[in-house]
């Protein structure tokens, strides 16, 4: 199925990256992932999932068409039009309904959509967030300013013709900026102001301004991976830095000692904790810190960890937290990332001065039909005796004779040149393999570790055997 096909806003919207096949999609993420963590372990297949109404999370902006009719949508990739999105495809279910009630009632209740240019009108944003398994909604109204007075009965009647939602919260916003959410307090205007979501048949509250995975089914998956990379026995003591609303802290719990969770945001530290008594968990202890500076002054302690946990956030992590970490000699590190650009960097350093081994990377598809995907990464410390630090690039590694050779990036421009194809180390590799040629030792991965790749497709192939012609290397 292609996205042109269920999306009629494919081309206008830069939503959704892909409009190929969701199969040419995952081997794609997979091969982006391989090229980054080629030269430190295997990587595996990127585990897909259903692509159709994912995602947990909407925010819709509101305004004016043409004819003067309120719309609500999202703004053109790189520009500030509007939009008007009636249905997508990515979205929960209940999503358009709602968001079809809030437009009805805001003319008769007389709420306007927001101006940001004349900064005026009222109403801005609407976020929506589905609590998984529990089917909770929660909606937040983003006001441009404080003036509507009759918020509290607007959000009763959301309620009403909405059976799904459960919360109704209201925050102002009049900041010139493309955030959505402002540092002004959120507000409770109808029913617990926090919804339930449920993962490893643990509860969770989600607030409006929450971090928490917008793929739960997907989650589960994620988390499961990180899990049976720590190997847990019941008696480590885990570090999970980055630990957001302490969902793998309190999964970790059950089949780890002692779990202590670092989050430098206060509300997501109280959400956790909320969440912890619910379930009955004695054996997490959550901090409010930040990540960075709780590791350091750990080390100043001489502190140890079994294992840590890390999810930063898209930046990575930093010196001075992996240089602390380092120093905890954890015996394993799961490493969970939204960016696997920055996580390979963070990975190179944790080599470079940890003594530590990359076992595998675990590319998880979290976010179908985007360029995004997520990882897992797992790294187990080695004894210093036991390595040696070696960086050669990929072509130092290959032994074919200088002479006569193309480096893999020759290789790449020439089919690209010629046949306007892109191909990547993995797939000339592979073709060179079939012709005898010898290839570094990254790319002739370990039968023990039964890695999965994408095999090169036909037309790639024909074109990397030409380049390969082309150089007199066969």
């Amino acid at each position: 199925m292609r996205n042109r096909d269920i999306c009629p806003l494919f081309s206008r919207c830069g939503g959704c990256d892909y409009s190929s096949s969701y199969k040419r999609e995952l081997e794609d993420k997979t091969e982006y992932v391989y090229s980054l963590f080629a030269r430190h372990c295997p990587t595996y297949e990127t585990i897909g999932c259903n692509y159709e109404h994912y995602r947990n999370k909407v925010v819709s902006t509101f305004g004016y068409d043409r004819k003067g009719n309120i719309i609500s949508g999202l703004y053109i990739k790189g520009t500030h039009h509007l939009i008007e999105k009636r249905d997508c495809p990515l979205e929960f279910e209940e999503s358009p309904s709602i968001l079809r009630s809030i437009r009805r009632l805001m003319r008769s209740y007389g709420v306007r959509p927001y101006d940001e240019d004349s900064f005026t009108g009222d109403l801005r944003h609407v976020l929506l967030r589905k609590g998984h398994k529990s089917g909770e909604v929660l909606v937040l109204l983003i006001f441009g300013n404080d003036r509507y007075e009759k918020k509290k009965e607007f959000a009763a009647s959301i309620k009403d013709m909405c059976p799904s939602v459960t919360s109704v919260s209201y925050q102002v916003n009049g900041e010139k900026t493309s955030m959505i959410l402002s540092d002004n307090p959120i507000r409770r205007l109808i029913g617990k102001g926090y919804i339930e979501s449920q993962l490893f048949n643990l509860k969770f509250r989600v607030s409006p301004s929450s971090f928490f995975q917008i793929n739960d089914s997907q989650t589960e998956v994620l988390y499961d991976m990180a899990l049976h990379m720590a190997g847990l026995t019941g008696k480590e003591k885990v570090l999970d830095a980055y630990s957001g609303t302490g969902t793998i802290a309190m999964i970790a719990s059950g089949k780890a000692e002692k779990v202590i969770a670092v989050e430098n945001n206060g509300s997501a530290v109280l959400s956790a904790m909320e969440s912890a008594k619910e379930n009955g968990i004695e054996n997490v202890t959550f901090i409010s810190d930040d990540a960075s500076s709780f590791v350091k002054n750990e080390a100043k302690k001489k502190e140890h960890y079994d294992v840590a946990f890390l999810d930063p956030p898209r930046s990575g992590s930093d010196e001075k937290f992996l240089s602390s970490l380092i120093k905890l000699a954890p015996e394993r590190i799961v490493y969970i990332s939204c960016n696997p650009e920055t996580q390979e960097r963070d990975v190179r350093y944790l080599e470079r001065f940890g003594h530590y081994k990359t076992i595998a990377v675990q590319p998880v598809d979290m976010f179908p039909r985007t360029r995004h995907v997520e990882t897992v990464v797992l790294l187990s410390q080695q004894k210093p005796d036991d390595t040696i630090e070696i960086d050669l690039d990929l072509d130092e590694l290959d032994a074919t004779t200088a002479e006569t050779k193309a480096t893999y990036e020759e290789i790449k421009a020439y089919v690209w040149d010629k046949h306007h194809l892109k191909v990547s180390s993995l797939y000339i590799s592979q073709v060179k393999r079939k012709c005898g040629l010898e290839v570094g030792q990254n790319y002739n991965l370990s039968k023990s570790e039964n890695p999965k790749v994408p095999k090169c497709p036909p037309e790639k192939e024909a074109a990397i055997m030409d380049a390969l012609k082309h150089f007199q290397m066969i």
